[in-house]
């Protein structure tokens, strides 16, 4: 039977450029000059970024968008929390996601289930398995979760015929 898995995945590598090039734009930018920011990929899963006031990690933010952009990463993987201001620091932890989580997994099989569509849509773990019979049911499958905004951003892996 034809099949294909919904995934939520992020290029950790092209993150990790993304973030190079902001640290290299906030070091060379004027109104930046004499204060102490930067980015910092803490865990695998969330960028910590830090200045000195809470409009430089709002700009900072704005900075870190532009560059993931350009490197072909969807903005929505990124969730930005509150900034902190401890001190004199103001920092920000912007966690990226990846996977899809249960609740959110269940939301996306109950939304399909009731377009009532010919397909199965099994959860396994941070990922969707939708199998059909025919391949036109899946495209349309595709095509629905394409158009409904959910929030994070998806892809469509391991299509089998």
């Amino acid at each position: 039977m034809p099949s294909f898995d919904v995934v939520s995945e992020v290029d950790m590598h092209e993150v990790n450029n993304a973030i190079d090039q902001a640290n290299r734009e906030v070091n060379t930018r004027f109104d930046f000059k004499g204060v102490e920011v930067k980015f910092e990929l803490t865990d695998q899963e969330a960028i910590l970024i830090s200045a000195e006031a809470e409009f430089q990690v709002r700009q900072m933010v704005e900075i870190l968008r532009s560059k993931v952009i350009k490197r072909g990463v969807d903005v929505k993987a990124l969730r930005e929390g509150d900034v902190e201001i401890v001190g004199q620091k103001a920092s920000m932890i912007a966690k990226i996601q990846q996977g899809i989580e249960p609740e959110l997994a269940r939301k996306i099989v109950k939304m399909v289930k009731e377009k009532k569509m010919k397909v199965q849509v099994a959860i396994q773990g941070d990922k969707l398995r939708v199998t059909g019979k025919k391949r036109d049911d899946l495209q349309a499958v595709i095509a629905f979760l394409k158009d409904s905004s959910l929030g994070i951003p998806l892809q469509y892996v391991n299509f089998r015929d």
